[in-house]
This record gives C-alpha cells, sequence and structure tokens, in this order.
C-alpha cells in the first residue's frame, strides 16, 4: 500500500476510534448527535464523496432525526423547510456574488499568456540575486496567483514553465517543486482571495476589511519565501546555482546595441547624445525619443505619487464645525427651537403660567435674564476681523511632516541611483516588466483600491476586475470565442461548486447547533478554563492539523461556525482570528495526504520526479508559515494597523 493512502487511512481510522471511546453510547444526547454528525462527515470527505452533497446530506438526516426527537409528524415538512431557507440565505448573499466574478477576471488572465512573459523579465530582472530563478518563480507565483486566486492554475502553469528551467539549471528537485507549491498558495491569502470572502460570509465580517488586514500578512509570508531562498542558496550553492552568462544574457535590439558601440552604455547620456545627432548613424530620433519616455517613465510615476502625497499632507485644516463667531444671544436660539419643534404649544392669546397654575397679576413682569449687551460698531469690526483671520489661517495649507521629506529624499536618492546604473540591457529588462508585470500590477492595485479605500463593494470592485481582464485579454490579442467560452465555463463550474459548499455548510451548521453539538462544544471549550492565548493556540493547532486531511474550503465551512461563536466568550476580534485562520490555512495545500498543490504539480513534471520529492520540498515553507502565525500573534498591528487606519 502506497505511503499516502495508508497515512490517509490512519487518520479516518483514529477519528473513528475516537468517536467510539469519547462518545457516552449508554447515555447519548442530542448534542452528542452532533458530534456523530461531524465525525461522520469527515470521514466522509476523506472517503472521497463530495463536500457540498455530504454536507447536505448528513444535515438533512441529522435534522430529521433532531426533529422526530421533538415531533415525529412535522419531521419531514420541518427538514424540507429548512434545507429551503438555508439555500434561499445563501442565494441572497451579496458578498457571494463577487466570488464568480474573480474567478473569471482569474481565467482570463491566465489566458492572456502574461505568465511566461512575467516569469522571464523577473528572471532576467534579479538574475545577480542568489537563487534568482527560485525568487523569481516565488514572486510570479504570488502576483499570478494575486491576479487568479486559483491555486491549480498558478501550480500547473508553473509547473509547465519554471519547473523545468529550474531542474535544467541544476537546482534541486525539492527546493524547486516546494518554490512552486508554496508560492502557488500564495493566493488564497493575498487578497483579492475567494478563502477570505468565504470566512467573511461565514464569520460575519466585512470582506473590506479582512482584505485590508490580510495585506501586509501575506506580503510578509512572501517575504520570508524569498528570504529563505536566499539565505539558502548563499549557503549551499549546491542546491541553486548560479546561472551561466549564457542564460544571463539579454537579447538587444539594433539600435540599443549600436548606441551602447558607439556612444555609451548607459541609457542617458547615449540618447542626449544621440539627440544632438553625434555619432547617430542609423537610429531615427522617434527611437531616441521613444527610449527616453520609456526611461522616464519611473520618474514620471515618482513625481506623480510624490505631488499626490503632498498635495494629501498639506491640505489646509477645515474649520471646525460649532467654533465659529456668533453674535451673543443667539446660542439661545436652538433651545427655543428645540422646544418649539416637540409638538406641543400654547392656544393663541394663552400665557405661559408657572407650574402652580398661578398666573403674575396684570402690571407684573416675570424674573427674565438680563439682556445680551449690544456690541459696539468697533467691537464688532474686531469680531469680524478675528472671524477672517481665523478663516484665513484654516485654509492656508500646512507644513509637509518630516517623514515625507525623509521618504522623499530616500525614494530621490534611490532613483538617482537607478539612472547612474541604467544600462541599454537593464532598459530593455524594464521594457519587458513594463509588458508583463504592470498590467497585472496596476489591474490589481485598482481592484484591491477600490475595495480597500471604500470606492467599491467586494462585488463592484469584482465586476470592474473582469471587465479589466476581458481589456488586458484583448490587449494582448488573446481575447476569443474559444478564450471566453472556456473562462465562462470554468468560471459557472466553479461558482456553482462554492455555491452548493455554501448551502450544503449552512445546512449541515444548523443541523449542528439544533442538536446542541455547538453548546456541547461551547461548554467543554469553557471549562478548560482557557486564557485567550491558549485558546488561540488550541484552535490553530486543531485547524492545522485539519489541513491535513482537509481542504481549506472544508475547514472554513465546517469548522469556523464552530470557532467562531466561541470568540465572543474570549474577546478576541474576529477579523485578528481570520487572519490567523488564512494564514494557517496555507497548509491545506500542502500538508499531506490531501496536499493537492502536490499533485497538481505531479500531473505536469518529469516522470522522475516522485510525490515524496515535492512533499520533502514542501515541508520547510511549512515551516515558514508556522513562524509567520508567531510573527502575526506576537505583533498584531501587521494585520490590524491598516484597517484601524482606515476604517477608525
Amino acid at each position: 500500500m502506497r505511503k499516502e493512502l495508508l497515512f490517509g487511512f490512519s487518520i479516518m481510522a483514529l477519528v473513528v476510534l475516537a468517536t467510539i471511546v469519547l462518545l457516552p453510547w449508554g447515555n447519548i444526547e442530542s448534542g452528542h448527535m452532533g458530534l456523530l454528525m461531524l465525525s461522520l462527515v469527515v470521514v466522509a470527505i476523506m472517503l472521497g464523496f463530495p463536500t457540498a452533497f455530504t454536507l447536505m446530506g448528513m444535515g438533512m438526516i441529522f435534522t430529521f432525526i433532531a426533529y422526530s426527537f421533538a415531533d415525529p409528524s412535522l419531521a419531514l415538512s420541518n427538514t424540507l423547510s429548512l434545507m429551503v431557507q438555508r439555500a434561499y440565505a445563501v442565494m441572497t448573499n451579496d458578498v457571494l456574488i463577487s466570488i464568480p466574478l474573480f474567478v473569471f477576471m482569474g481565467y482570463l488572465v491566465e489566458r492572456a499568456n502574461l505568465i511566461e512573459k512575467l516569469f522571464r523579465s523577473l528572471h532576467l530582472a534579479l538574475v545577480r540575486v542568489p537563487g534568482s530563478l527560485a525568487v523569481a518563480t516565488i514572486v510570479t507565483c504570488a502576483i499570478f496567483a494575486t491576479a487568479t486566486g486559483i491555486v491549480g492554475a498558478v501550480v500547473t502553469l508553473m509547473g509547465l514553465l519554471a519547473f523545468p528551467a529550474m531542474l535544467k539549471a541544476g537546482y534541486d528537485t525539492r527546493v524547486s517543486a516546494g518554490c512552486i507549491t508554496a508560492g502557488g498558495c500564495l493566493g488564497i491569502l493575498i487578497p483579492p482571495s475567494v478563502l477570505l470572502i468565504v470566512y467573511g460570509a461565514t464569520a460575519g465580517v466585512s470582506v473590506v476589511q479582512l482584505y485590508a488586514g490580510a495585506f501586509f500578512p501575506g506580503i510578509m509570508l512572501a517575504g520570508l519565501y524569498i528570504g529563505y531562498v536566499i539565505i539558502l542558496a548563499k549557503f549551499k550553492p549546491k542546491l541553486m546555482p548560479p546561472l551561466s552568462m549564457e542564460e544571463r544574457k539579454v537579447p538587444l535590439p539594433m539600435s540599443y546595441t549600436e548606441l551602447g558601440e558607439k556612444i555609451s552604455q548607459k541609457v542617458i547620456p547615449a540618447i542626449l547624445i544621440g539627440l544632438k545627432g553625434k555619432r547617430n548613424l542609423h537610429v531615427r530620433p522617434v527611437e531616441l525619443l521613444q527610449s527616453l519616455m520609456i526611461a522616464l517613465l519611473p520618474l514620471l510615476v515618482f513625481a506623480i505619487f510624490t505631488g499626490s502625497i503632498y498635495k494629501v499632507v498639506t491640505a489646509p485644516v477645515e474649520a471646525v464645525a460649532g467654533m465659529e463667531l456668533m453674535q451673543m444671544g443667539d446660542a439661545g436660539s436652538g433651545a427655543a427651537e428645540e422646544e418649539s419643534s416637540s409638538g406641543l404649544s400654547l392656544p393663541p392669546g394663552a400665557e405661559k403660567t408657572d407650574s402652580g397654575g398661578l398666573s403674575l397679576p396684570p402690571g407684573a413682569e416675570e424674573d427674565k435674564p438680563a439682556a445680551a449687551p449690544v456690541m459696539s460698531a468697533d467691537e464688532a469690526k474686531a469680531a469680524e476681523a478675528a472671524a477672517a483671520a481665523a478663516a484665513a489661517k484654516a485654509l492656508e495649507p500646512r507644513d509637509a511632516p518630516t517623514w515625507f521629506w525623509v521618504m522623499t529624499a530616500i525614494f530621490a536618492a534611490m532613483l538617482a541611483i537607478y539612472y547612474m546604473l541604467l544600462t541599454w540591457v537593464r532598459l530593455e529588462i524594464f521594457k519587458m516588466l513594463l509588458g508583463s508585470f504592470f498590467p497585472l500590477a496596476v489591474l490589481i492595485l485598482f481592484v484591491l483600491g477600490s475595495i480597500v479605500f471604500g470606492l467599491a463593494t467586494p462585488t463592484e470592485a469584482a465586476a470592474i476586475g473582469a471587465i479589466g481582464g476581458v481589456i488586458l485579454a484583448a490587449a494582448y490579442k488573446q481575447l476569443n470565442m474559444r478564450v471566453i467560452r472556456e473562462s465562462v465555463f470554468l468560471t459557472a463550474k466553479t461558482g456553482a461548486m462554492v455555491c452548493w459548499l455554501f448551502v450544503g455548510s449552512s445546512i449541515f451548521s444548523a443541523a449542528f447547533a439544533l442538536l446542541g453539538g455547538q453548546t456541547l462544544v461551547e461548554k467543554w471549550v469553557l471549562s478548560l478554563g482557557l486564557s485567550p492565548m491558549e485558546f488561540l493556540i488550541l484552535a490553530q493547532v486543531i485547524i492545522f492539523f485539519l489541513g491535513w486531511p482537509l481542504e481549506w474550503t472544508e475547514i472554513i465551512v465546517i469548522f469556523m461556525p464552530i470557532f467562531v461563536p466561541l470568540l465572543d466568550d474570549f474577546g478576541i476580534n474576529p477579523l485578528f482570528f481570520g487572519l490567523l485562520v488564512a494564514l494557517n490555512l496555507q497548509t491545506a495545500f500542502l500538508s499531506p495526504p490531501v496536499a493537492m498543490s502536490a499533485f497538481y504539480l505531479k500531473g505536469v513534471s518529469p516522470p522522475h520526479v516522485t510525490l515524496n520529492q515535492i512533499f520533502a520540498g514542501m515541508l520547510p515553507f511549512m515551516g515558514i508559515q508556522i513562524l509567520a502565525i508567531v510573527l502575526l500573534y506576537t505583533f498584531p498591528a501587521i494585520g490590524l494597523w491598516l484597517p484601524e487606519v482606515l476604517y477608525k
């Protein structure tokens, strides 16, 4: 028997054995029936039964059993009613509409054939970095996974492009496999992520805040992957040998070659001299101007970005409401208006009386507060001048803070160094990045920016992303009926799977709560006397081990409804818990026996590459994921700072 099957059957046997030992068979209550349902669902899914229909089937069976305890005559009708209600609740969830739109954007981007150009350009740009091929693979996987959110597509495509190139360059098989499988999983964490949408819909957490919170943890995890690869390549170069000079060679256009040979290898001086006409024999001025415009693009972006930030940080402070100078005596008008607006008024001609119902004798006057002194003309002019001065001061621009000038100086110095080192080879690499990296980056930032800054809902942003995917595919001349038909079909397939998963999980959660399983779990957890830190550790350990036999979708839709109600008891922010879970669930694609990324890669890898080698390559990256979880828990601001700044 294969080791993977033996491992899977062993886990199933442990689940069944734990169920037999722990359940009080002599005194089974409804809550114990809920736990029995949970264990049966896990075993059935591990046996290969479809997750959605397993959840629905088990949920309906045990719901019928629960209703039979109360009233057997109404058990069937109540069970069918519950199924209809749960299905309708899922269908009316607006957030879930964004999932097929994001998936459609991903499939279109995948078919625009950007990934090959992106990998090649990043490889050449990072050629001087130790383990350049591995670093380029992780960066490419992160960008492409962010744009698509489809782990299978990223791992499969990078397995076809990067894996043969890494093996040909002499890279270790395990390291190569680990980079591709781990990098391909980053899309389930870095927004726009389908996992975060599913968690938000399950836990009732804002998807917008989840996207903002997951941004820096995703970058942190990708950075840890890259740091590990660079350090490993530095100290063990045999695992990732440097590329040869032939592999580093960048083909240059004839005009670049001529300008480099006859004038200078530095781009800016060569273009300026060439525009004067000296020693410029065959290069047209139009080509020189085009190259100059491309070379100056970073300077243009820097100027626009710096100017925008300067405008924001120096914007004048608006006058605070209620601080304007008022003429004395006007302050009481509000109270009078409030009194009159109550809806009760005296009849015409009636006079106000005191609380005892006695009126003053004729000719007597009520005690009234002293009238406000009337301002003289000079005082009125002085008040008006002070008000004008205050208004003018409020409209004056603020001084830019020190940190702005420090950051501007740093980026200006980096830009100056860039232009000092800009050669024709680097310019050609920049052009390659301009045609592959930047379109994807702009699309991703546009979609994420519209969500994070509140300009659009996740569904609206997903629609914009889908339109952007269509435009991108058309720009690269890949938009045709075949591409559209395949993308629509795969989107419908994925959307239907997610839809049925939510319907099944909703029915399952309702049945679990109806049987009292949630109450039983909550009582057991609270009886342990755990602190919030201990509860978080326990939950993450459980989720980590659940990632071995189950996929992330099953963990989210089955177990999150069990964990989320316990968060209030321990005072844990559901947003922070969701970020920890998203980091932890990277293991769902990297841990055997259900390590789907390993099987995706095995399907396109050379015959001599074994599953054991792929699994061995994924282990260090699983350790890095645990380190990322520890860092996020130790420094919660990594995930909570951006949501707190944007959504105070």
